[in-house]
């Protein structure tokens, strides 16, 4: 009677999906494109995330997305196509989940505009979702929770069924006992909507 153990778990296979299909309003042209430290701002999001070990790493575009897409053909990532890039965010969110491989256990969400995000930071939410069990990590910066947020798959459905702004705010409001809570500088709050945001990160 020998034992026939199964396969070493793998290890956990966190995707991500940044949410860039908004048309930068306030700002009175595409934030995304503008540079920050030399490099387009989508640009540089985006690569943090890829260097974190996010694979895939989905952009959902909407508002100029060929531009955006432009701004991103050095770096190897997937698209998704916001159904509605002016309404509210989780049209993004969704169209981002619905292009998720099937193996992927673990969805890290950003929003392209939060510049003082680091790529340390966004490794840290997957290190402890590797290690741990919550369904979800949260960045917590003083009293405000905001991404990067980290959903495992488990979570998903309940994402799809929210409607609203903000990154899944109900979902994370919902299961905010059982959260990975990661403590951030208030600073690294900073997101860039308006011409004065972007003088002072530049």
């Amino acid at each position: 009677g020998r034992i026939v153990t199964s396969e070493a778990a793998r290890p956990l296979r966190v995707a991500a999906i940044v949410l860039a299909a908004g048309a930068s309003t306030r700002m009175g042209r595409n934030k995304l494109l503008l540079p920050v430290e030399g490099e387009a701002m989508v640009h540089r999001t985006v690569r943090r995330v890829r260097d974190a070990g996010c694979d895939p790493v989905i952009v959902v575009t909407g508002h100029d997305a060929e531009l955006v897409r432009g701004a991103l053909r050095s770096l190897e990532v997937g698209f998704a196509t916001s159904p509605a890039p002016t309404g509210p965010t989780s049209a993004s969110l969704h169209a981002g989940l619905h292009a998720m491989p099937a193996d992927v256990d673990a969805a890290l969400v950003m929003l392209a505009d939060m510049v003082q995000v680091t790529t340390p930071m966004l490794r840290a939410l997957i290190d402890a979702a590797a290690t741990g069990s919550e369904p979800l990590g949260v960045s917590r910066y003083g009293d405000v929770l905001a991404p990067p947020l980290l959903f495992r798959r488990a979570l998903w459905p309940e994402l799809l069924a929210w409607h609203g702004e903000g990154c899944g705010k109900a979902v994370v409001r919902a299961h905010e006992a059982e959260a990975r809570m990661h403590d951030w500088p208030e600073p690294a709050l900073q997101d860039v909507d308006t011409p004065a945001d972007y003088d002072s990160v530049r």
